[in-house]
């Protein structure tokens, strides 16, 4: 049997749990006890647990669901993890040291249907979705990192932009984020989350009626649909027309302010017309959106695109302020350590091919 990992259930799901298979509902906070603040790493360790519970725990989940198979560390504190699931996939998660906390990065999917002309990730189409335990033991797997360490230091924010798109795991998303969010769990604030979506509006809507109460950005990178079409090929089927009114409908019913993700591209999307339509596109929703332009990260695979000049990325941020709309420049993280969503997957699965390759021919010979 292949068994899921601990982290998969919200604390109400594992009572839940413990109570079908005949144990008492209140042992579900001692276990979250020692998973998310003693942090334990085997059910071993479970030394406050019932031992009968700890038990049947061992025999039906299992704490480590992936392994670290390679790890980058940047010059700027940066770590980029690539870790190998049970199935062999492959899946990329970053820590990142910021002024205001340390941040994960984590991935939803194994590859990529979203089709992003200028994206890494999305190189390999999707095999399959992520489970919540999955996603979870992404930020554990850090944390443990961290842990190590004997700094004190614990994941404060989390960024849900790895590969994948959330919005298409949906429901392993929102246990995702119950989890970590949860006061017995993690604990992260929900100020402190954001979640990035290409744009799938129907689940835009049902984010915002599921109330999770944590940041959402939305990838635009293109003012109109001509544009946006050629950069994202969702946008045939959810054109800018079909995604602002989800928008609106998210911005009314949470009251939450938005970030519209904007990736400039030398050339395609970086003019200042581009900057002046996108002020027009944004209109009377300047007080509850933040543009963050992005620099670009080069992939080989995606070489028409090259990034934009520093004057064309001030011009255009100048001409969005001018317009009075609210912008920021993304900082940068891991340049020196293939900083594109993606990217070092794919070189491993590149190097993992041409070995087997070069393997085959050496048996020919």
């Amino acid at each position: 049997m292949n068994k899921p990992s601990i982290y998969g259930l919200t604390l109400e799901q594992l009572a839940s749990w413990l109570v079908e298979h005949g144990h008492k509902k209140s042992r579900a906070s001692r276990i979250w006890e020692s998973l998310y603040r003693q942090r334990v790493t085997d059910f071993a360790e479970m030394t406050e647990v019932n031992v009968e519970t700890v038990q049947l725990l061992a025999e039906h989940f299992v704490f480590q669901s992936m392994e670290e198979h390679v790890k980058q560390e940047s010059a700027d504190g940066t770590i980029k993890f690539l870790f190998r699931l049970k199935d062999g996939n492959l899946i990329e998660t970053v820590l990142m040291r910021q002024k205001y906390g340390l941040s994960v990065c984590v991935t939803t999917q194994v590859g990529c249907n979203i089709g992003c002309s200028f994206c890494a990730s999305g190189l390999l189409a999707k095999s399959r979705d992520l489970s919540s335990g999955e996603i979870v033991e992404q930020i554990m797997k850090v944390q443990h990192h961290l842990d190590k360490l004997g700094l004190g230091q614990r994941v404060s924010h989390v960024v849900v932009m790895g590969i994948g798109e959330p919005f298409d795991n949906f429901e392993n998303l929102l246990n995702f984020l119950d989890i970590i969010k949860h006061h017995k769990g993690l604990a992260i604030a929900g100020k402190g989350i954001t979640v990035s979506t290409s744009g799938l509006a129907n689940k835009i809507r049902e984010f915002a009626d599921a109330g999770t109460q944590v940041n959402l950005a939305i990838s635009l990178h293109a003012p109109n649909n001509e544009l946006r079409t050629r950069i994202m090929k969702i946008n045939r089927a959810i054109p800018i027309e079909k995604l602002m009114p989800a928008i609106d409908y998210y911005l009314e019913k949470t009251n939450r302010r938005i970030t519209l993700e904007y990736i400039l591209l030398k050339d395609v999307n970086d003019r200042q017309e581009h900057a002046l339509e996108l002020a027009e596109l944004i209109g009377d929703r300047r007080q509850m959106a933040n543009v963050n332009l992005i620099p670009y990260n080069p992939v080989d695979e995606h070489s028409q695109y090259q990034r934009s000049e520093r004057e064309s990325v001030r011009a255009f941020f100048d001409t969005l302020k001018k317009q009075g709309v609210s912008v920021s420049t993304r900082l940068e993280h891991g340049v020196d350590i293939d900083a594109a969503c993606g990217q070092l997957r794919s070189k491993q699965i590149k190097k993992a091919k041409a070995g087997e390759a070069g393997k085959s021919s050496v048996a020919a010979g």
